[in-house]
């Protein structure tokens, strides 16, 4: 994608983007003003945002190179967020040079920053679409989906920390539009995902949901039930629906320097039939 060829975007500086805080808690250099006073209350309310958020992009490292290890050769990673290195292509091509993705994201700043997405080892190849979650149809049919992608091949399909930005409204709509995502992949296909949760920190994570909601965004966090729902018909891996730093780490002590309560994130794997 060239210079020329990127259209203009309006970059929605005045107000804070989820991606942007957590690019913040990232110690990235992509975030303005709005994004960081968000993130400033949030760490008012819940000063482990900064360890959450880390041991949330570990994991998301850690389960893409099993995968990759695994023999996926096919990543769809929607709600992508600011590019930062290692990014999920870094990680699967890593282990796999001629391993495929595609990243989502829905945050116009994303799109601009979208050159960093594509810098593919020789032998793979990496797209990015413009597209909203909660519009899994026209993921799906995009075509850079079409152009990059064997659907009749296993897929990788990562969801990281993003279905606590979908709210159901009192009608599931975040576990159907997972249902949607998983229908349309064929079976030996995997489900990546990490989501956060009330069920450590309730007083501290009600905060965050307010803070966020003052910004313009609604959350949603889910106890472990409605977490495991979302993999429903498949079968989860080892270790089964642990807190994100305890989903297997590179080394034992890992598992026990954090607490659930810091964590405050479920991750799981799972594998279609």
């Amino acid at each position: 994608m060239s210079d020329h060829e990127r259209p203009a975007v309006d970059l929605q500086l005045d107000r804070a983007h989820s991606s942007r805080i957590y690019d913040y808690f990232l110690g990235g250099k992509t975030n303005f003003l709005a994004d960081r006073m968000a993130a400033g209350s949030v760490l008012g309310v819940f000063p482990a945002a900064l360890v959450a958020a880390r041991i949330n992009r570990e994991f998301m490292h850690r389960a893409t190179r099993f995968l990759a290890e695994s023999g996926i050769r096919q990543f769809l990673d929607i709600g992508t967020g600011i590019p930062t290195a290692p990014n999920l292509h870094d990680v699967a091509q890593s282990v796999a040079p001629d391993a495929r993705v595609i990243y989502t994201d829905n945050d116009p700043i994303v799109l601009a920053h979208a050159a960093a997405l594509l810098l593919s080892a020789p032998e793979g190849r990496t797209a990015y679409v413009q597209a909203d979650v909660t519009d899994p149809t026209g993921i799906m049919t995009a075509p850079q989906i079409q152009e990059t992608l064997d659907l009749e091949q296993p897929v990788a399909l990562s969801l990281n920390a993003l279905m606590h930005f979908v709210t159901d409204d009192g009608r599931g709509r975040a576990h159907a539009i997972v249902q949607y995502l998983k229908d349309a992949l064929p079976s030996g296909s995997v489900l990546a995902m990490s989501h956060a949760t009330t069920d450590f920190a309730p007083e501290a994570m009600g905060k965050i949901i307010k803070i966020y909601r003052e910004a313009g965004t609604e959350l949603q966090f889910r106890g472990r039930a409605e977490f495991a729902r979302f993999f429903d018909g498949w079968e989860i891996l080892e270790p089964g629906i642990a807190l994100s730093h305890q989903w297997r780490p590179d080394r034992p002590e890992d598992a026990t320097h954090v607490t659930d309560a810091e964590a405050a994130c479920y991750a799981a794997v799972a594998r279609k039939p």
